[in-house]
């Protein structure tokens, strides 16, 4: 690889880092995610607190219905007894507590409402972020094997045409070494058959000459005799014998 492939193999990775790093699809959606838990921590705080004031003004509610029974029996109570006055400042305390246990209701009807749609915002943003965490994983699976599989391209395309030259060449080296290797076997294997014929001839061809002289003797002698060993030497006796019997 040359030195301008190593150079744009590095800027297109650096390239690739800042891209990654400008807007990371993970980290994006795991900060989406950490988003709306903090909404519905919010949500839910809200909810408690207007779930608190209504348990109050409930109370307060009740309290006021009792002030305004007690306050109307210490009327009727004040008239059997005959004070007039009295009964006036009992009926005016039953009003006031019955004025204020309507405004309670008022509240608290208004107030029942937003708290049933609170409950339900609250339900749609959890079922929201469970839906979020679901797609949230899957488009990490997704980020995570597009990353993998371009980090893998980028290996591929870094292989340069100089590095299957190498491969090509090696190839064409390893063929050759082996076309030679199988010729040196078969010039090997030729040489050794050559010598092995040669050294049968030889011994066949001194096995003629013995065989020859033996038939020779037997034709002059007449007689049938066994062949024996010829010892170094022994060509030469016999062959003077032969020319005493022929004299």
């Amino acid at each position: 690889m040359n030195l301008f492939e190593r150079f744009g193999r590095v800027a297109k990775a650096n390239l690739n880092q800042i891209v990654s790093n400008l807007e990371d699809p993970e980290k994006v959606m795991t900060q989406a995610v950490e988003d709306l838990n903090k909404d519905l921590v919010t949500v839910r705080q809200s909810y408690a607190e207007v779930m608190a004031t209504q348990k109050r003004m409930e109370k307060q509610k009740e309290a006021a219905d009792k002030l305004t029974t007690e306050w109307l029996n210490r009327a009727q109570l004040a008239i059997q007894k005959g004070d007039e006055e009295l009964a006036r400042e009992a009926l005016t305390r039953k009003q006031q507590n019955a004025e204020q246990a309507a405004s309670l209701a008022v509240q608290l009807e208004s107030q029942g409402g937003s708290l049933d749609a609170l409950y339900s915002s609250m339900q749609q943003l959890e079922s929201k972020i469970a839906e979020a965490k679901a797609t949230k994983e899957q488009f990490i699976a997704r980020a995570r094997t597009a990353k993998t599989s371009t980090k893998v391209n980028d290996m591929l395309s870094g292989i340069g045409s100089s590095n299957m030259e190498a491969f090509d060449r090696m190839k064409e080296k390893v063929e050759s070494l082996e076309s030679q290797a199988e010729v040196s076997a078969q010039l090997t294997g030729s040489s050794a058959d050559v010598s092995l014929e040669s050294k049968f001839k030889a011994l066949e061809s001194g096995n003629d000459v013995d065989d020859e002289l033996q038939m020779m003797k037997r034709q002059l002698t007449g007689k049938a005799e066994e062949p024996k060993q010829i010892e170094s030497g022994s060509i030469d006796d016999e062959l003077a014998k032969m020319k005493k019997s022929l004299e």
